[in-house]
């Protein structure tokens, strides 16, 4: 009994420091040990950074209105961060967790307690290590469940199921990359797709490394999709079943069916699987392939799970079904797809849509070029080194947290405060590229006053090809209001705007060869990240902050640093 009541009296402890707006929810614990794991796939056993040796690491479960504490303590000799992908963080920016934005990384044999609340979101997210190319191994679902008794807008499902995709290397990703940044060229690909870290049998070695996903006849099942692949926007099929999609990024959506989803890294999907009705004498293959849009190599292949349904009598050499996928380059599958998406817009869940907007910016997302170093040769275009950009500025990482220079006053040297709020070279974005493709070089942020409404095109470029960029913001959801192909007409696309339902998400696809414009309100104060979650661009610059000032009232400002905040 003293036990219990010793318990229940450091809860109340640990409840007396919560912040004001976490009222009503529980706090919830977790350890994360950094530490090296050997791990085989393919036959390639390779020694990983993993969270408590797992590979994916352990699924993160909280309610809407819950307090995490997540104590991660750094064994290995990389330094470390992590970031809970979609978390809004609502003046707690310290807890985000991009290397060098918010906040220095966990050096070797040091600890930090990532500690936010999660205020007003529900649904499929999920967590990941946000330095150099460690997320290869370091990630794992973040699940939001609603308030307790708040039932979900679609049917109660039976069964829920995570499936996170990602992607296996033989060879250490820290060395891909390594070798590339060294040569200036691009890194080498993966060497197979992951569903919960296996691979499945169409890839070498590796038939007793499948997902398998046990079924009953006449169920509905929760399919919780998340894409924490390093580089590959994915499509996913059931063989002989249809998916009903019901949220995205932890929103919902009005539901649709499909047979095929697609997927961008960052981003995740809920799906109603409703299995057939009697047992059908056949198992089903889950499979998942690229779509790939860029002129680089890509990793071709596909990994695949097996649907089974249980059966009273056991059942051997059952055919096995394969579902047909859209062609690799398939954009127009993409366009339609990600144009069926709507926010729910009810009462219960409103979409907020900004109606007006008090900042226009114009953002050109793409590739280009730096060149070689003098007496060196490098492997990129024409003996230059790749470089991505965000309106021609490729991001330099600065060496101390951003948040800290702004919170600190101590950003002279550190960053400038001057982001272009549109391209300072004007040129036929989507048609003949321009003969000098050199990028700028510097760490600059957007500044925004508190509860500034954004409207932001981004718009892709045709430098070194056109390709579709799945762009990244942290801090913020924001509403998808419109997309075309071509160059963006400033006086003609606003007419066809959905400012009604657009789904809102916190990563959206920039169209292969066209653009997207988004809407978002900032009033979150801090410093947010913002960038391609392709990881090789992100590695070449396609990145950015915004800094968001504080507003006047005092729930309007960003908390003070936490004691334990890890030192550059």
């Amino acid at each position: 009994m003293g036990g219990l009541v010793g318990i229940l009296f450091s809860l109340i402890a640990i409840t007396s420091l919560l912040p004001v707006y976490a009222v009503g929810g529980t706090t919830r614990s977790y350890e994360f040990n950094i530490k090296l794991q050997n791990v085989t796939r393919l036959c390639h056993t390779r020694s990983m950074v993993t969270v408590n040796g797992k590979f994916p690491g352990p699924r993160i479960v909280a309610r809407e209105g819950d307090r995490l504490l997540i104590k991660v303590t750094n064994h290995v000799s990389n330094n470390i961060t992590i970031h809970w992908h979609g978390i809004r963080q609502l003046r707690s920016g310290w807890a985000d967790g991009p290397s060098y934005i918010t906040q220095c990384p966990i050096q070797t044999g040091q600890t930090y307690v990532y500690n936010y609340t999660v205020v007003g979101q529900r649904g499929t997210l999920f967590w990941h290590a946000h330095i150099s190319w460690l997320r290869a191994s370091v990630y794992g679902p973040l699940i939001i469940l609603p308030k307790l008794h708040v039932p979900y807008p679609f049917v109660k499902p039976y069964k829920e199921v995570p499936i996170i995709f990602g992607e296996w290397f033989n060879t250490d990703p820290e060395a891909i990359i390594a070798q590339a940044t060294q040569t200036g060229g691009g890194p080498n690909v993966s060497d197979a797709y992951t569903f919960n870290g296996l691979p499945g049998p169409f890839y070498n070695c590796s038939a007793k490394d499948t997902f398998k996903l046990k079924v009953k006849p006449n169920k509905t099942y929760l399919l919780r999709l998340i894409n924490a692949a390093l580089n590959d926007e994915l499509f996913f099929s059931i063989a002989n079943h249809t998916m009903r999609v019901v949220e995205a990024d932890a929103i919902y959506v009005k539901a649709f069916d499909t047979e095929t989803l697609v997927i961008a890294p960052g981003q995740t999907t809920n799906v109603l699987l409703k299995t057939q009705s009697k047992f059908p004498g056949a198992n089903f293959l889950i499979s998942a392939r690229p779509y790939v849009t860029g002129q680089g190599t890509f990793d071709n292949s596909t990994v695949a799970g097996i649907l089974e349904y249980e059966s009273s009598i056991p059942m051997k050499n059952l055919p096995l079904l394969k579902p047909t996928l859209p062609s690799l380059n398939d954009t127009s599958f993409v366009t339609n797809f990600s144009n069926r998406l709507r926010s729910l817009a009810s009462a219960q869940f409103p979409a907020n849509v900004p109606q007006k907007v008090d900042k226009h910016l114009f953002f050109t997302i793409g590739l280009g070029t730096t060149p070689c170093a003098k007496n060196k040769t490098c492997q990129g275009p024409n003996g230059t080194r790749f470089a991505a950009s965000i309106n021609n500025v490729s991001f330099v990482q600065p060496s101390v947290a951003l948040l800290q220079s702004h919170f600190f006053d101590q950003s002279k040297g550190v960053y400038s405060p001057y982001f272009p709020i549109s391209p300072l070279h004007w040129f036929n974005f989507t048609g003949t590229p321009p003969n000098n493709t050199f990028v700028s070089n510097g760490t600059k942020v957007m500044v925004l006053p508190f509860n500034t409404s954004v409207e932001l095109v981004m718009q892709d470029t045709s430098i070194l090809g056109v390709e579709s960029h799945p762009l990244h913001l942290h801090g913020f959801n924001f509403f998808v209001v419109g997309q075309g192909f071509g160059n963006y007409n400033p006086k003609k696309e606003p007419k066809s705007f959905n400012l009604v339902d657009p789904v809102e998400r916190n990563t959206v696809g920039v169209p292969s060869g066209g653009w997207v414009a988004i809407r978002f309100i900032a009033d979150n104060p801090g410093v947010w990240f913002m960038h391609c979650h392709l990881e090789v661009h992100t590695s070449w610059g396609l990145k950015m902050a915004w800094l968001v000032l504080d507003g006047k009232l005092p729930n309007q400002k960003l908390l003070p640093p936490p004691a334990d905040l890890p030192k550059c």
